[in-house]
């Protein structure tokens, strides 16, 4: 719900079943998104932290579910106070919102409204998840997504989207979430790895994927569910404005994958695939806030730029000694940034705002609002994530034993594995394996023809 919004419909809203029946399917399409999340992640951890990965991701819409209806809602979009946080009585417990009751100004129900918001932030806990793989205690995890996002995400949310938050009357521009997903998340993973510290050979032992098909499907259930996220954030298209964020979402998504890829061929040697599902999540991400003020070539040129930094983003873990497990910071908080910044560039003033950016006249004026939003979500999402992790870690402790990181955080964590092998072909196993047609035959015996 980005500043610059205008009513849908002229004085008295009613009821658009159009609208509605649009937004409920944008809600499932970013429902989806967490779950395809778990893939992308899934796939990219070694293979005894596969449902480890799975489960960080997963949890987050069992917990934010529950505390976006008991308060999350009323705490983000609730009548504002001091333009920092929201409260609504009827909100709390969604227990006094009227069926047939319109969102202000619009023309989809209050519970539309609801739960297209509640899947924001059940996403935007689990892309923490990726920063912290292999090494965190589950009870641990679950209890720090309780604290962060009644802590910083409800907040943050309020700041930028509800009405009265201060960086929404300031005209910080964030169509669907570069500031409050993308880069709240990224600095959180930076804040809780500071603390938590590296995994156990970290730049000493291989920890390559383990399975790219998996890392691929996630990335394209990822962009699939990411039109839902982006084109349902003007809640509704009776303006056409929906339909340029879909676009743009598209262009910009290809040209960051293209131009991650060309990167990577010039300072690697090769196009991977990894590379390429990375670029479209930069791609994904840096668009995010930016594609309902820009024009599809200011789209390319926001993709183009987000894939080439992101790509070189991701190796700064390396020379600056962070472990984040699987480029969260580096895709995340890189994109996010970039994005939300090129808004005070490419912005046209004619899309979902009259705000124009330096290339189209507007001067430095939205550069700075930009500015402002970028380094005041990530300074405050950094800080307080680090001193929840601390808080946790004192509390219950956030690493799992050094033993048993090693061995594998699934058996320990959850008592299962992704894979099982004890049936697999090759070796004495497949020696001594019955025949798929009838009963062991001693090898030492001659049989009858």
């Amino acid at each position: 719900m980005p500043p610059g919004i205008t009513t849908l419909a002229a004085d008295t809203p009613t009821l658009s079943a159009a609208n509605t029946g649009f937004m409920l399917i944008c809600s499932a399409l970013v429902m989806l998104m967490t779950p395809a999340l778990a893939f992308f992640y899934g796939g990219m951890v070694r293979v005894k932290s596969t449902l480890n990965m799975l489960m960080m991701s997963f949890i987050s819409l069992g917990i934010v579910t529950i505390l976006w209806v008991l308060y999350g809602f009323s705490l983000a979009f609730g009548t504002d106070a001091g333009s920092v946080i929201g409260w609504s009585q009827d909100f709390v417990g969604l227990s006094g919102i009227g069926v047939t009751e319109l969102w202000d100004g619009y023309t989809i129900p209050v519970y539309v409204f609801a739960v297209f918001q509640l899947m924001f932030a059940v996403l935007t806990p689990a892309l923490i998840s990726g920063a912290l793989a292999d090494r965190v205690k589950f009870t641990s995890w679950a209890l720090f997504i309780t604290l962060w996002v009644t802590v910083v995400y409800f907040p943050v949310a309020h700041w930028v989207w509800g009405a009265g938050g201060w960086l929404y009357e300031l005209g910080v521009i964030d169509f669907a979430g570069g500031t409050a997903v993308h880069i709240n998340a990224g600095a959180a993973a930076l804040g809780v790895i500071l603390v938590i510290g590296k995994r156990v050979g970290f730049k000493k032992d291989p920890m390559r994927p383990h399975s790219l098909p998996l890392v691929m499907l996630g990335a394209g259930l990822l962009w699939f569910g990411w039109f839902g996220f982006n084109a349902g954030s003007w809640l509704g298209n009776d303006d056409g404005v929906g339909a340029v964020m879909f676009v743009n979402t598209q262009v910009a998504t290809g040209a960051a994958m293209l131009a991650w890829l060309a990167y990577e061929k010039i300072r690697h040697g090769a196009f991977t695939t990894l590379g390429a599902a990375s670029g479209a999540v930069a791609g994904l991400v840096a668009i995010t806030p930016a594609g309902g003020a820009v024009s599809p070539l200011g789209a390319i040129a926001v993709g183009a730029i987000a894939g080439v930094l992101c790509a070189m983003a991701v190796g700064l873990k390396y020379k600056l000694g962070y472990d984040d497990s699987l480029d969260v910071v580096g895709v995340h908080l890189v994109g996010g940034i970039i994005g939300s910044l090129l808004v005070g560039f490419f912005a046209t003033g004619g899309v979902q705002s009259d705000a124009k950016g330096l290339f189209y006249g507007g001067g430095l004026d939205q550069l700075g609002k930009q500015a402002v939003g970028v380094f005041a979500v990530l300074a405050y999402s950094l800080v307080v994530s680090a001193i929840l992790a601390f808080a946790v870690d004192k509390v219950l402790g956030m690493r799992v034993d050094e033993d048993d990181e090693i061995s594998g955080i699934d058996q320990v964590e959850h008592a299962e594995t992704a894979y099982d092998f004890s049936g697999a072909g090759g070796g004495a196993a497949s020696r001594t394996a019955a025949p798929a047609t009838g009963p062991a035959v001693p090898t030492n015996k001659k049989v009858d023809a």
